[in-house]
């Protein structure tokens, strides 16, 4: 497994377990999170503040089920189950695109989709 994807990988689990720390480690200082329509925050400390969100609880469970990669970007889809404060729990199916520096994050788009919330 390449560096770039080995970083991904670490990243998709420190986010699963909500460790900000490891989360934060495998970013660049300018990093930006882009979710097309919902927000773009630029830099470690705007990162951070959206590793955790109010109308969560718990960790969410994330699954890669496939990456590429190609030059300095890697792909990866996989699915989350996330519970929600109010009981009910997010189950959506994610494409993230991971542009890479020195085998950190340094920008990251991601695809959420939601399914059959109920």
């Amino acid at each position: 497994m390449s560096q770039n994807k080995e970083s991904v990988k670490k990243y998709v689990d420190a986010f699963s377990r909500s460790d900000h720390s490891e989360v934060l480690s495998c970013l660049t200082d300018d990093v930006e999170w882009v979710i097309p329509g919902m927000f773009h925050v630029k830099g470690k400390a705007a990162f951070d503040r959206e590793i955790e969100n109010a109308d969560f609880v718990g960790n969410p469970t994330i699954r890669i089920t496939r990456m590429i990669e190609e030059q300095n970007v890697v792909m990866a889809e996989g699915t989350v189950l996330s519970p929600r404060r109010d009981g009910s729990f997010l189950k959506g199916v994610f494409c993230d695109v991971f542009e890479m520096q020195n085998a950190k994050i340094n920008r990251l788009t991601s695809y959420l989709m939601e399914l059959n919330r109920k």
